[in-house]
């Protein structure tokens, strides 16, 4: 149960009772569907089945910009699956990749021969052009300009390995930094941002380079096992003749040495993510941008270091992710968060790691960015004495079967 996994934690017990009693409308209202046609509450449907991460943050945007985001995220979940599907030709995908913006403006186009999980956003597209079709020229424009730009860059690394920390940088651009990109012009476009947020693109692409960067780290074991290999050469090769042969035993003292060089890496664009979030004014699009990047850091601290990486994909536990969920709503609360992993893997840089001067100057910069007054805000680790946590624990136990069926449509 998700529950044994906070034990150690009872702020995260805590939150996530709250958070199934309804603390979770706090950032994840319920949607009117009854008011929405059928082809956008099968998006909605679409979207739920295929993020488990942005899905709650879409919903709880402001007005016709929630629509807006839920269609963009779905157009480019069917351009990623096209791109993950190993079973597709090249002489095949790459084509289709090219030209996947054109398929917003053809009401029947489809493909229907994906092997992939999320198959359905490719099979049933018109549901989901006709929906994009229906947005604003504005937001339309965006969207076929990011789907287009992101389609040629994957159509290149197809045929390419991620060689060069600065290759890392471009492809990461393209499938994520692009994301970044696109969903700052939206929210410019929506007028619940400044104009700015939009056209300040370095540090948008900084933003999605963050999470991609995460991303591709943790899930090291999952992704060479399938044959696919996205950390970057120029750092494994320091380390193995093979990507794959870090998860061997023997080689876990460079393997982690190679773990610590890229968390530095991804590292290096947190400052930038508290220079952007430091400029959003609307109170939903705050959140939609800050969860996910606490997340992230919190992810990159449990995966530093972590001889588990190799192992399997290391995940934070569902009680940190909720508490995260609910306490990054403010901008002195997401520096304080952010200042605490970052104190977390500034505690478990080694004396003989390679990067440890790297690491050290970004964790660095990071504290100074992030550097708040702390006397006004909450701790996040709260202090319980035996007795009462074994008894919470004990409740905890006894009710959390209970909690989970009657409060079940809660998520």
């Amino acid at each position: 149960m998700d529950i044994l996994k906070s034990l150690g934690h009872p702020e995260e017990i805590f939150n996530l009772f709250k958070f199934k009693m309804g603390g979770c409308r706090t950032v994840m209202p319920k949607l009117d569907y009854e008011s929405m046609s059928e082809s956008l509450r099968t998006c909605y449907l679409y979207l739920n089945q295929t993020s488990r991460s942005f899905a709650a943050v879409i919903q709880a945007l402001d007005g016709e910009l929630r629509h807006a985001v839920c269609i963009f995220y779905l157009v480019l979940r069917a351009l990623d699956t096209v791109e993950d599907d190993m079973t597709i030709p090249l002489d095949k995908k790459v084509p289709m990749l090219n030209d996947f913006h054109t398929f917003l403006y053809q009401k029947e186009w489809c493909f229907t021969e994906s092997q992939e999980k999320d198959r359905q956003v490719l099979a049933d597209f018109p549901t989901i052009s006709v929906e994009f079709r229906n947005l604003a020229q504005e937001y339309r424009d965006v969207i076929s300009d990011i789907c287009h730009r992101m389609g040629v860059g994957m159509a290149e690394f197809l045929e390419k390995k991620v060689g060069s920390m600065k290759e890392w940088d471009l492809y990461c651009h393209f499938v994520a930094g692009l994301v970044g990109v696109g969903l700052s012009q939206l929210f410019s476009a929506s007028q619940l941002e400044d104009p700015e947020v939009g056209r300040d693109t370095e540090l948008a692409n900084s933003m999605g380079l963050f999470l991609q960067k995460t991303n591709i780290i943790r899930d090291y074991l999952e992704d060479t096992q399938v044959g696919r290999a996205f950390w970057p050469e120029e750092a494994w090769s320091q380390f193995a003749g093979r990507l794959e042969d870090l998860a061997e035993p023997e080689k876990l003292d460079l393997a982690l040495s190679c773990l610590n060089l890229l968390v530095t890496d991804a590292l290096r664009h947190v400052p930038d993510v508290i220079a952007y979030l430091s400029r959003l004014r609307n109170q939903s699009v705050f959140n939609f941008c800050a969860i996910p990047q606490v997340m992230a850091i919190a992810t990159l601290s449990s995966c530093y270091n972590n001889p588990m990486l190799f192992q399997g994909v290391v995940k934070i536990r569902k009680g940190q992710a909720v508490t995260l969920m609910m306490e990054a709503t403010s901008m002195s609360a997401v520096q304080t968060i952010i200042s605490q992993y970052s104190q977390e893997i500034l505690q478990k840089v080694s004396q003989t790691d390679p990067s440890r001067d790297k690491t050290l100057h970004i964790l660095a910069l990071i504290e100074e960015k992030s550097a708040v007054s702390q006397s006004s805000l909450p701790s996040r680790t709260h202090h319980l004495s035996p007795m009462y946590l074994s008894a919470a624990m004990l409740l905890a136990a006894l009710s959390w079967q209970y909690l989970s069926t009657t409060a079940a449509q809660q998520w």
